[in-house]
């Protein structure tokens, strides 16, 4: 069997179990000719555990016409900033901190949560991404 060949690339953020014919869903998936439902009802059924979180969720469609997809956990930032009960990081990290401090055990598990979307299996590897986003986010780490 000849490899299918990718029409197109998408990326979109949807909120987990409410994908719709609505915007941005329909409007993207429509102008490529494809079936929406044969994505919205699959991408539901698999994030209905996620209600409600924002996933970014990339597409590819095929010459033929079909597609595959691959949900991304919620991103990093916001998982950091829903650990340590904030509303937003520091406008000015360098110099301006944020009164709350994130835990090694909170690193770990937001490290853990994000494993999978990244590009290694090494799980300290991926404490130092997280850790490098609190430090922009002028979160210092316990």
């Amino acid at each position: 069997m000849a490899e299918k060949v990718i029409k197109a690339n998408l990326k979109m953020k949807i909120k987990g179990g409410q994908a719709s014919a609505a915007p941005p869903v329909g409007s993207t998936l429509g102008q490529y000719g494809v079936n929406m439902m044969d994505f919205i009802t699959p991408f539901n059924e698999q994030t209905k555990d996620m209600m409600g979180k924002d996933l970014t969720v990339h597409i590819a469609i095929y010459e033929d016409k079909t597609m595959s997809f691959r949900v991304v956990s919620t991103p990093t930032d916001d998982q950091i900033r829903s650990k340590l009960g904030i509303d937003k990081g520091s406008g000015r990290p360098n110099s301006e901190k944020v009164s709350k401090k994130l835990s090694q055990a909170a690193l770990t598990e937001i490290a853990e949560a994000k494993a999978k979307d990244m590009n290694t299996d090494d799980i300290e590897a991926v404490k130092k991404m997280v850790a490098g986003t609190a430090r922009s986010m002028g979160v210092e780490l316990e």
